[in-house]
């Protein structure tokens, strides 16, 4: 699959997701699952991952189109590395866009995946953080190939 199809669907299913989300549970409503297991906790983050850096807004607003321009500017690179690499990045790129589009738009991110034992996360998250893992994965291999 193009790795710009995977990206552009990252981005379209975590804003298909928030905005279920926020059109439909109030804002600081969480709905238990399973109880005190997962819940759907609807908030606004004002930070990056676990709320660190909060009110940081132009910041990740500028390190997001970073690491877009720079995919864009290594495309070739990118797809002559391996498939873990490649779709690695495009998952990244999408989340990446995704939690941008938030930003921009308001200022917050949408977060309502809540583990309890673990901070509130979104699709976005999810795919910066499969991304990572992929591209790590990639280069543990080849380091232990070499």
């Amino acid at each position: 699959m193009n790795l710009v199809v995977v990206a552009i669907i990252t981005v379209l299913v975590d804003q298909l997701t928030k905005y279920i989300i926020s059109a439909d549970i109030p804002l600081n409503t969480s709905i238990p699952i399973i109880e005190n297991v997962f819940h759907i906790t609807y908030i606004l983050n004002a930070g990056a991952a676990f709320g660190m850096l909060e009110d940081s807004r132009w910041f990740f607003v500028a390190m997001a189109v970073l690491v877009l321009a720079a995919f864009v500017y290594y495309r070739r690179l990118i797809l002559s590395e391996d498939k873990f690499i490649q779709y690695g990045c495009a998952l990244f790129a999408g989340g990446a866009l995704g939690n941008l589009i938030d930003r921009i738009h308001t200022g917050l991110v949408i977060d309502f995946f809540d583990f309890r034992i673990w901070p509130i996360f979104n699709v976005a998250d999810i795919a910066i953080c499969v991304g990572v893992g992929c591209i790590i994965w990639s280069v543990l291999m080849e380091t232990k190939k070499a």
